[in-house]
């Protein structure tokens, strides 16, 4: 059996050495992403370190500068053991699968939203579209100041390339999949 915090630290350094790794291929120094991704330069530096965990929404705001989907810093979901839910201020997910089908990247995502949390996600990629379907709970997603209701049993997509929300609408713990579609540039 794998000790959970030695798997958590290879899963946290394998995110850093993914993120060192695109940011040197792109010719871009670590101050530089920290400032187009409003990240702390301590912060990503301990991200590339290996030395700190990262959260949804930071990993989302990184990607989004360095023009890949979040999958792109996530190991192979084919290739790995269990990996550690990525969790953010109010969403918890797991990648389940990755298809590159031509032009387009999609990654599937088993998705939990804690109730009584909101979440704002940083802006994708020109594009970018999410789709999620709920399967407990009810889910309020799509922009911050308007958003959308998804009852259990719905579906909804949105293009995810301004900051959208997560959250609950009951005190219900929401249960959902989401795909997120990123065309290659």
């Amino acid at each position: 059996m794998t000790d959970p915090s030695s798997a958590g630290a290879a899963f946290a350094a394998g995110i850093g050495r993914r993120i060192r790794d695109l940011r040197t291929a792109r010719g871009i120094s670590l101050s530089e992403l920290a400032q187009r991704a409003r990240v702390g330069k301590a912060t990503l530096s301990a991200l590339e370190a290996g030395t700190r965990n990262p959260t949804v929404e930071t990993l989302y705001a990184i990607t989004a500068q360095l023009g890949v989907p979040l999958g792109a810093l996530l190991p192979d979901p084919a290739a790995r053991p269990a990996m550690p839910p990525l969790h953010g201020e109010a969403v918890s997910g797991e990648l389940l699968e990755t298809f590159h089908d031509g032009s387009w990247t999609t990654e599937l995502y088993r998705l939990r939203i804690r109730p009584g949390r909101r979440q704002i996600s940083p802006a994708h990629p020109s594009g970018v579209t999410e789709y999620l379907t709920v399967f407990q709970g009810t889910a309020l997603v799509g922009p911050p100041d308007a958003p959308l209701v998804i009852p259990a049993g719905s579906h909804l997509s949105w293009t995810s390339d301004t900051p959208h929300l997560y959250a609950t609408a009951t005190p219900e713990e929401v249960h959902a999949t989401l795909l997120i579609r990123h065309p290659h540039h």
